[in-house]
């Protein structure tokens, strides 16, 4: 399975904490996250980051279905 993983970068403040829980799949970009790939197998830490994120900056998604941040 191939999960999406978007950043949006009108919500992100920056603080880190994507790439400090997985600096695989997130790193900071200037005053910004980015995931480092688009496009991921599925993997539990991306979910963590995106449940992390204290601006729900981030989305997980497996197709057309929202898989993060969870409720």
């Amino acid at each position: 399975m191939t999960w999406t993983v978007e950043v949006d970068p009108d919500l992100c403040m920056g603080s880190g904490m994507c790439a400090a829980l997985a600096p695989d799949l997130f790193r900071l970009e200037g005053a910004y996250a980015e995931p480092v790939r688009t496009e991921i197998s599925e993997d539990e830490r991306a979910l963590d980051a995106a449940d992390s994120c204290p601006a729900l900056a981030i989305v997980v998604r497996d197709g057309p279905k929202t898989v993060g941040p969870r409720p």
